[in-house]
């Protein structure tokens, strides 16, 4: 894929139930040349806006907090398909109360401490296995916001790769903060606005700009208006989505660098996925 001069990114902090009081949140930004200037943000409170959000025309970059795939190991204790298409079709066609169970059963299989199997990359952005249900439901977040990349014919980066220029990249905000703090910033309710964690997306916020710089080699712009939503917003859903606009420019950069992976590491299991940045 040629860059253009511009490239349109989306940020996407997803949820696997959306509705008014928990939306999608996509940051929509623009990176040029070497700066990236995220200026507003669109709220989705169902599947069928978000669905539409999919069709906006090429080309574009998007980071989707969401695993795009699932542990091969769990795919293979469960003799489900081990091809990324076609495991999308099996999990929709058996449902999601289906999909729960055969979770379940697996992980209620498994010895103490070794409940969960993780995807190669979850172990080094030290992110929830997509078998979780609860606290957080990733396995609900690939359920259901997988099969809608696939239905959407968007290149699926590294599960289904093509030639078309809507890019979708998984991405994963909590890897970025943690590399700025460990400090609990957000909690969806009242205690998302606690002293404490208010402080916290300050400081995360804050130190984004600088450390974009010195990471990644890219400028950050955010507007004032942005920047008070991110550090009012308590679920931190919106700052959320400004990290994985982050995270969707710096591998668009290595793309530009010549990168045809975006940066993904050749050790990748591609059917698995791969959250950018890591390495």
């Amino acid at each position: 894929m040629k860059q253009p001069k511009k490239m349109t990114l989306y940020g996407i902090d997803f949820t696997s139930a959306p509705r008014k009081s928990k939306a999608i949140t996509v940051a929509i930004g623009e990176l040029a040349a070497t700066s990236l200037s995220v200026n507003a943000v669109s709220r989705f409170e169902s599947f069928e806006a978000f669905e539409r959000f999919l069709q906006t025309p090429a080309p574009w970059i998007g980071g989707f907090d969401f695993p795009f795939g699932l542990p091969r190991e769990l795919v293979q204790t469960l003799d489900w398909p081990e091809d990324w298409q076609l495991l999308l079709k099996h999990v929709r066609a058996i449902g999601k109360e289906a999909f729960k169970q055969s979770l379940n059963e697996v992980r209620q299989s498994r010895p103490v401490g070794q409940k969960y199997i993780e995807r190669r990359g979850d172990t080094r952005a030290d992110s929830s296995s997509p078998m979780k249900l609860v606290n957080p439901p990733v396995a609900l977040m690939f359920f259901e916001g997988a099969p809608r990349l696939a239905t959407a014919g968007v290149s699926v980066m590294p599960c289904a790769p093509n030639a078309d220029l809507r890019i979708a990249l998984e991405a994963y905000p909590g890897f970025l903060a943690r590399q700025i703090t460990r400090e609990s910033y957000k909690k969806d309710g009242r205690e998302g606005n606690t002293p404490k964690r208010i402080a916290t997306r300050k400081l995360i916020l804050h130190s984004l700009f600088s450390f974009v710089q010195e990471r990644y080699a890219f400028g950050l712009e955010v507007n004032k208006s942005l920047q008070e939503d991110c550090v009012s917003d308590g679920s931190g859903d919106t700052l959320d989505a400004v990290l994985c606009c982050v995270q969707a420019a710096a591998a668009a950069m290595e793309h530009t660098s010549g990168d045809q992976r975006f940066g993904i590491p050749s050790s990748a299991d591609d059917f698995e996925g791969w959250i950018a940045t890591v390495k």
